[in-house]
């Protein structure tokens, strides 16, 4: 489900129209999470991390109203969820796009995400099934890098408006604390540096808890 933003009495509203007339209207920044007590609950829940952090990024991006809104014919619509294609790896080196539906419920979104690994895991190609809704978060984790910035392959003349978030390479210090680098890709014409600050101090507050 979905509701029509009016974007004639958005405070954005100029904003809107000027970023969107651009060939790359998305921004994106590094940033470092501490991810020591997530791993650790992580492993206490008999959990991958990848699917804990996964659950706390789409809690996050939830939480947050404008990573949310979805451009389609030229109008803002405010999706009621959103949820997550994320690339999948294979043991021959290749990946597919997944579809993983969030539940704020780890335990249900947990199994959701095992068993859409394992579907993606034991077929082959990049588009394994339909996508036919845009509320969605593009999402991946590029565990052997440790990177400090990132870009994306993207299409100019391809529509797009979908958040895009990735992880990279944990890192461990010697006094045990756990990081590694997020990168937040977004549409500008959707929000500014302000909402992917609001969305980055959520999620490192979930990360924490």
């Amino acid at each position: 489900m979905k509701t029509l933003l009016n974007i004639e009495n958005w405070s954005r509203k100029e904003h809107f129209h000027f970023f969107r007339q651009f060939e790359e209207p998305f921004f994106g920044a590094t940033v470092e999470i501490d991810c020591t007590k997530a791993y650790a609950t992580a492993k206490a829940l008999k959990a991958t991390f990848f699917s804990y952090y996964l659950h706390k990024t789409l809690v996050a991006v939830n939480t947050i109203e404008s990573f949310r809104y979805r451009i389609s014919d030229d109008q803002i619509y405010i999706c009621d969820q959103i949820n997550a294609s994320a690339t999948i790896g294979r043991e021959d080196g290749t990946f597919g796009f997944s579809l993983i539906k969030y539940n704020p419920n780890f335990s249900v979104f947990k199994t959701n995400t095992s068993k859409e690994i394992e579907r993606i895991q034991t077929t082959t190609g990049l588009f394994t099934r339909a996508f036919d809704d845009n509320n969605v978060i593009h999402f991946s984790a590029v565990p052997w890098l440790d990177f400090t910035s990132l870009s994306h392959a993207r299409s100019y003349t391809f529509p797009d408006s979908c958040p895009k978030i990735s992880f990279g390479k944990m890192k461990i210090a010697d006094n045990g604390k756990r990081t590694m680098a997020m990168s937040v890709h977004v549409h500008h014409g959707l929000m500014d540096g302000f909402h992917v600050g609001q969305f980055v101090d959520c999620f490192q507050e979930l990360m924490n808890q």
